[in-house]
């Protein structure tokens, strides 16, 4: 299930104490979903007792984080059926090899995604639409899977 910056912000202290480094708890929220900032940087999470069930729940939540690559894509291989809709969908690995991606063989070797051994496997990030400063927001490989294999952290 996505985690948003709103399910983070709920769970947070609301002082906007700025002892994070951020003007308000809503701007850490987002920060700290973008992995920008480190639950650690919220000290009243941590130094005020009242606050244990909020961190404790926090913690839990954003355990996907761990797993989340820079674009903010989880895939789940336990989920993945290897069917290669992620890897036929991929508008970046239509425009580099059309023919590959209609058969979900992607030739060249700067794919994204590719099956192997029946499971999807994340290659070539960078090249993906969501990484880096020009980055857009592109779901298509999450859109096409049957199965909920791939997510994305929203932020």
């Amino acid at each position: 299930m996505p985690i948003s910056p709103m399910d983070i912000y709920k769970l947070l202290p609301k002082t906007n104490c700025k002892k994070c480094g951020e003007m308000t708890c809503m701007s850490f929220a987002f920060k700290l979903l973008n992995k920008e900032k480190k639950l650690e940087d919220c000290k009243p999470l941590f130094e005020e007792k009242k606050y244990e069930k909020q961190k404790e729940k926090l913690i839990e939540i954003l355990k996907p984080l761990e797993k989340a690559k820079e674009t903010g894509l989880i895939v789940n291989e336990d989920l993945c059926n290897g069917c290669g809709n992620c890897v036929v969908a991929c508008p970046v690995h239509v425009e580099r090899d059309p023919h590959g991606a209609m058969i979900g063989k992607i030739s060249s070797d700067d794919a994204i995604l590719r099956i192997e051994n029946g499971k999807v496997r994340v290659l070539n990030l960078e090249i993906c639409r969501r990484y880096g400063k020009n980055r857009i927001l592109c779901i298509v490989c999450r859109e096409n899977c049957p199965t909920d294999a791939i997510s994305f952290l929203e932020g």
